[in-house]
């Protein structure tokens, strides 16, 4: 059972700990802009804080991340992260079910050029690409894509999973 709640103060070193271990084993071509000490600090300081973070868990570990903030025009997810060694088993599509269930329409999103299993996963999901850029404007100077999902997709969370508000 993997249940989605929102993250805690106590939760802060884990999703630091998946941020980094994502970005180690899924994203080589990209710099990293922030030594992992920066990203906990981050993570505790600012992210967690923030109100707009859930963490997913599955026999009580924490799995996946995702953070998610609204805008006057849309809303953002601005971290998506799920362990490495539990991609694929529908933890990511059970995050944005709660962004979908969460988040007001447009929901947007940035993802780097060269993540192709991001890209496929956005865009099965409903997402569209906007805009492709250079890098100019991110931390890490990669190109990157803007997505956009304008309506939400019929639900493919697997069964034995839950969404709580708790």
């Amino acid at each position: 059972m993997v249940t989605v709640r929102r993250a805690i103060a106590g939760d802060a070193e884990r999703v630091a700990q998946i941020l980094i271990d994502v970005r180690s084993a899924f994203m080589p071509y990209a710099p990293l802009a922030h030594a992992p000490e920066q990203v906990r600090s981050w993570v505790a300081q600012s992210l967690v804080p923030s109100g707009g973070t859930v963490v997913a868990e599955w026999n009580g570990a924490i799995v996946g991340v995702m953070a998610a903030e609204r805008e006057v025009t849309c809303s953002w997810i601005t971290q998506m992260a799920v362990d490495p060694l539990h991609v694929g088993a529908g933890i990511g599509s059970l995050l944005l079910q709660h962004a979908f269930r969460s988040c007001p329409l447009p929901i947007r999103l940035y993802t780097f050029q060269a993540n192709a299993g991001a890209r496929r996963f956005y865009e099965r999901r409903g997402f569209r690409p906007v805009r492709l850029s250079d890098g100019a404007t991110n931390e890490e100077r990669c190109p990157d894509v803007l997505y956009q999902l304008t309506a939400v997709p019929a639900p493919r969370v697997r069964g034995g999973s839950r969404i709580t508000d708790a």
